[in-house]
């Protein structure tokens, strides 16, 4: 086991390292570039997954709270992991040429997740591209307050997963320069809540348990939710970034690969795997996780890996109010 860290974020003077990388492989491979551009199929995935997760609160409707809980970790997960993704894939118009489509799709893929997410993802996450590591700007980092009550405790950071929905919808607080209430955060918010309402009354509260149960283990106590720490938790420092080379690829949308997606950001998840076959000498030379589950469990039991695990920098981003068209354009 690692000799644990100091519990204390890293801090780097280099600028978000991506945009250079980016520039450097475009130059050695310019045919990444005709890798780019949207994947339309991925709408019929939507419709999938949301169909099916629906179908399957349906035949639980009146099950026992054992199976809601064995099922939602073992299948309902899955499927919203998926969903997740189809919603990043839209948060950077990957599915559509319109942005307003790409918008749109991304609050029907949020109907089963159930907490009204959508929209506050395509905000903050394209502006985590641009200040990746910036406490003032990057959602994706925890808050020191976060981070100190944490710790790095096997129980504290299982407390942290099981919980993750709500301490990521709590960083918003931090972000006062990221605007977040407008018209599309309003109208997640409100077929969300006519959703939600939908379920209760045509499939019943058992449905809905079910559903909540799926959207907490997606991207919490679960090797799926290991995906969060694979990203961007510093596991050989300084490298930032990381990429996932495993099996459960196949069912996450390609989404492992990290490294290549802040690198290439408009090639969509079928192409993903293409740029680090064309462009091998960027990758191959990275650290990368092979397997969710066994980082998932050395997150949880190795006091080296908290949520100060992660690199931060500061200077860059001015005073005034960013918003995510203006990070969009910039990448």
């Amino acid at each position: 086991m690692s000799q644990p860290r100091p519990l204390e974020f890293a801090r780097s003077t280099e600028k978000e390292p991506h945009l250079e990388r980016a520039r450097a492989i475009l130059r050695a491979h310019p045919e990444l570039k005709d890798l780019c551009g949207p994947t339309p199929i991925t709408a019929l995935f939507v419709l999938l997954l949301v169909g099916g997760q629906v179908a399957i609160a349906w035949a639980l409707r009146d099950s026992p709270w054992w199976a809601l809980l064995a099922t939602a970790w073992l299948v309902g997960a899955f499927i919203d992991h998926g969903l997740w993704v189809l919603i990043h894939e839209c948060t950077h118009n990957l599915v559509f040429r319109s942005p307003r489509l790409n918008a749109v799709l991304q609050l029907f893929t949020n109907l089963p997740i159930l907490f009204p997410a959508a929209a506050s993802f395509r905000k903050y996450h394209l502006i985590h591209h641009r200040f990746q590591g910036d406490p003032e700007l990057d959602a994706d980092l925890a808050t020191p307050f976060e981070a100190k009550l944490i710790g790095n405790s096997f129980w504290g950071k299982a407390f942290w997963e099981l919980n993750f929905w709500a301490f990521q919808a709590m960083r918003v607080s931090r972000l006062k320069r990221i605007p977040l209430v407008d018209g599309w955060y309003i109208a997640n918010f409100a077929i969300q809540l006519a959703f939600i309402a939908g379920v209760w009354a045509l499939l019943g509260p058992r449905a809905l348990v079910y559903m909540f149960l799926a959207s907490i283990f997606a991207i919490g106590l679960h090797p799926l939710g290991a995906r969060w720490i694979q990203e961007h938790f510093l596991v050989k420092a300084p490298q930032e970034t990381y990429s996932y080379y495993g099996p459960l690829n196949w069912v996450a949308f390609n989404v492992g690969y990290h490294n290549e997606h802040h690198d290439v950001m408009r090639v969509p998840w079928t192409r993903l795997p293409k740029v680090r076959q064309l462009a091998p000498e960027f990758y191959d030379t990275l650290h990368y996780h092979t397997s969710w589950t066994a980082l998932w469990l050395k997150f949880l039991f190795d006091p080296s890996l908290s949520l100060y695990s992660r690199m931060t920098r500061t200077g860059g981003s001015g005073d005034g109010t960013v918003r995510a068209e203006d990070s969009a354009k910039a990448a």
